[in-house]
């Protein structure tokens, strides 16, 4: 049996406690587990009573600890409603980035999914459903409704994407590559944008479900796998780091007979050689696609072997060629043939170029594909030789990481933000997509992601990794308003949002102030916060005492 006991407090806020029959019910009839500001030995403790933050019927024995936090999230998707449809949890979902092919939502996902199989006509969610369906995504949630994400008002900041693509679609010069047959085959009409964070926020735009060829976007992903597996030493023994200012398959050396870099064909033919040199070529090309997969999530990543079948036709036309014919190296270059033949699509491409942004850890599924060595040393190339002809333009103008392909992919790395796959086949002069490149300046233009965006006294952009301080002022005043007007609901949403309860107007009154003047049912929700925090203080640290701000919530409520 669990005792009970007083809440001590100083002896002029006991009387105001004796005075205040809520009061008394909320604070003083507790388990000593909880209330106690005493160490309690091993043996006095007793298993967890949950305190319900919503349910004014306290029944200490009725809920599993967590359940006040799933409450609270539950009412803060829902608005205050008691049951929605399952449609308006999805939407939900994507306003915050979180994609429901996401894997770490898929337990949850599947659940939601049995749900509506065994019910007759559209599926209501309720509390009971809600918790047994997110319950081991908890965390994952209320970061993601709390707007902790590393883009908070993620809606906003895709809607922003989506006017830039649609300003970039009008954009209509450029000739798709055709000395590669297969390509040749590509409407020049196709143009798609997809969006990873490094938080897993995922958004597309067009034509993001076409599987294309990575081409010699994969030069940089084999470069990285080359750096993970043996080291930065032992690679750049055989190849360069300098920007060769010619022709990326013209046969070119550096002073020490090297290629110049492993953006260039040659040095991309030496790196294919470098991963699993004892490897026959299927072994190489299985080991490569593994880590292809693993950098995508495992969304989609294929092969065309029609491409594959073009560019061996076609490959005596390379310069390259002539010289690998003559060292009898022929083999190696059908395999980086091999390589460039991998298929992708803006979405699965996106989440590759997330994982480089994320330090080799792949956002979707957390897991550790490439050292952090290896991707430190692929953005820097990236940077200064990833875009042909065009890498000191786009260091100079974009000023970020990226790839290009002549099948008219861009991989662009926002490093500690996002990667972004663009794609559309109409290339400019250098081979470069006409509409990709656009989309990266016109991205730079209006956010401040270019590398040098941030000096000081530098010309300020949109930033969208900050929310917005007018919205801020604006939340303030909600929180207020709704504690004068006993909306409990929206003080439930501004308590799971990053706002502070505590904030104060001009006045130096606090929300639990006006709460407090104004009536009773508001009221409860402070009282119920600051017996959800007593657990979490008493929790971390029970023989601690009440921390102050705690102490001063106790007697300002009463």
């Amino acid at each position: 049996m669990q005792c009970l006991r007083a809440l001590r407090l100083p002896n002029s806020a006991q009387l105001l406690v004796r005075r205040t029959e809520l009061v008394k019910k909320t604070f003083l009839v507790q388990p000593t587990c909880y209330l106690s500001t005493e160490p309690t030995t091993a043996s006095q403790r007793r298993p967890s009573a949950h305190v319900d933050h919503f349910n004014l019927n306290m029944n200490v024995h009725s809920k599993p600890p967590s359940s006040g936090v799933e409450n609270m999230l539950f009412y803060t998707i829902t608005e205050g409603k008691e049951q929605v449809p399952i449609s308006y949890f999805t939407s939900a979902l994507k306003r915050t980035g979180l994609h429901p092919s996401d894997p770490r939502l898929k337990d949850c996902m599947e659940k939601l999914q049995q749900a509506v199989q065994e019910s007759v006509g559209e599926v209501m969610m309720d509390r009971d459903l809600f918790h047994r369906c997110v319950g081991g995504n908890i965390v994952l949630l209320i970061q993601a409704f709390r707007k902790k994400f590393i883009i908070p008002e993620f809606d906003e900041f895709t809607q922003k994407i989506d006017e830039i693509y649609n300003t970039v679609q009008n954009q209509n010069d450029g000739k798709v590559a055709d000395y590669i047959p297969q390509l040749a085959k590509f409407s020049p009409e196709l143009w798609g944008v997809s969006l990873c964070t490094v938080d897993g926020q995922r958004h597309s735009v067009g034509d993001t479900k076409q599987p294309f060829c990575l081409q010699s976007c994969v030069k940089p992903l084999q470069y990285a796998i080359a750096i993970h597996e043996a080291g930065t030493e032992a690679v750049h023994r055989y190849v360069g780091k300098e920007p060769s200012g010619l022709k990326f398959n013209m046969l070119s050396l550096d002073d020490e007979d090297k290629p110049h870099n492993p953006m260039v064909n040659a040095g991309a033919i030496v790196i294919s050689s470098l991963i699993k040199p004892q490897s026959n070529k299927a072994e190489k090309f299985d080991y490569v696609m593994e880590f292809v997969k693993k950098m995508a999530g495992h969304e989609y990543v294929g092969f065309s072997n029609a491409t594959f079948q073009s560019e061996k036709e076609t490959g005596d036309r390379n310069f390259s060629f002539y010289f690998l014919t003559v060292l009898k190296c022929v083999g190696i270059y059908f395999f980086l043939f091999s390589l460039c033949s991998i298929e992708v699509t803006c979405r699965s491409g996106s989440i590759m170029a997330a994982t480089l942004a994320n330090g080799g850890i792949c956002p979707i599924t957390g897991e550790r594909v490439l050292s952090a060595e290896a991707v430190r040393n692929t953005l820097s190339l990236m940077h200064s030789c990833g875009m042909y002809d065009f890498s000191g333009q786009m260091a100079f103008h974009v000023g970020l990481p990226a790839k290009s392909g002549v099948s008219g992919a861009i991989l662009l790395v926002i490093p500690n933000v996002m990667g972004v796959m663009c794609w559309s086949p109409p290339l400019d002069r250098v081979g470069n997509s006409v509409r990709g490149i656009h989309f990266c300046q016109e991205l730079v233009s209006l956010f401040n992601f270019h590398n040098y965006d941030n000096l000081r006294h530098f010309v300020k952009k949109q930033d969208p990794r900050r929310q917005d301080g007018g919205d801020w002022n604006n939340s303030v005043s909600n929180l207020m308003f709704a504690a004068y007007t006993g909306d409990v609901s929206a003080l439930r949403r501004i308590a799971m949002s990053s706002m502070d309860m505590d904030l104060k107007d001009y006045d130096s009154r606090t929300a639990l102030h006006i709460a407090a003047a104004e009536g009773e049912n508001v009221l409860h929700l402070f009282h119920r916060q600051i017996i959800n925090q007593f657990h979490v203080e008493y929790s971390s640290n029970p023989g601690a005492p009440l921390s102050h701000n705690l102490q001063l919530g106790v007697i300002n409520t009463m």
